[in-house]
């Protein structure tokens, strides 16, 4: 019983932290003039709004079954760049929003988990903290590679120098590739990233 309650809190926590990610998104191009989010009904908390077959049933089923944890992503949330009053950064700032809400609950439950009291430490409690901590900081740190189509590219986008664009139009071109080797790759790589900001945190 407390196995199946286990993989239920971590499925619940994987589907309001993506979902919490993407409606940043939305609610970042909201506040910058662009309603598209808004006027399809994606600013808000309810997770069937944002569920994707794949990445919110099948993957999260797939990385449990085959890793013994829980992974997952919901539906992008659209917006119109060309609606932004902030035509130079604004792509980048909806970009990171997604991110930024990861870090903030990593950083939230890692310090509520750093001072718990002792006398819960024999509970369910650090654990469970724990995911979401874990959990957290992978959705941020995943998200701000800089390859399409995760938001990290919006970033060096953004931000690269006019004398790189052979560089963006070549990461645009092959972002699909990049993308599939980075995440068979690249990605186990950058474990040890997370896990020190994890030690970071929660001390």
């Amino acid at each position: 019983m407390a196995d199946f309650l286990g993989v239920l809190f971590n499925i619940v926590v994987v589907l309001f932290s993506v979902v919490l990610h993407e409606v940043a998104h939305g609610a970042t191009a909201n506040s910058m003039g662009d309603t598209t989010a808004k006027d399809l009904g994606r600013l808000t908390l309810n997770p069937f709004k944002h569920l994707d077959l794949f990445g919110s049933v099948l993957l999260p089923l797939f990385t449990f079954i085959t890793g013994g944890f829980v992974f997952g992503y919901a539906k992008p949330v659209p917006y119109n760049p060309l609606r932004l009053n902030d035509r130079k950064y604004g792509p980048a700032k909806v970009a990171f929003a997604g991110p930024a809400v990861n870090l903030i609950l990593a950083v939230l439950f890692g310090l509520f988990l750093r001072f718990l009291p002792t006398a819960l430490d024999d509970t369910l409690f650090p654990q469970l903290l724990s995911f979401i901590v874990l959990l957290n900081l992978t959705l941020a740190i995943f998200n701000l590679m800089p390859i399409p189509p995760l938001d990290g590219h919006w970033l060096l986008l953004t931000f690269l120098p006019a004398r790189f664009e052979a560089l963006k139009i070549f990461i645009i071109r092959y972002g699909l590739f990049l993308f599939i080797f980075f995440l068979f790759f690249l990605f186990p790589v950058i474990f040890p990233l997370i896990k020190l900001l994890f030690r970071i945190i929660v001390g």
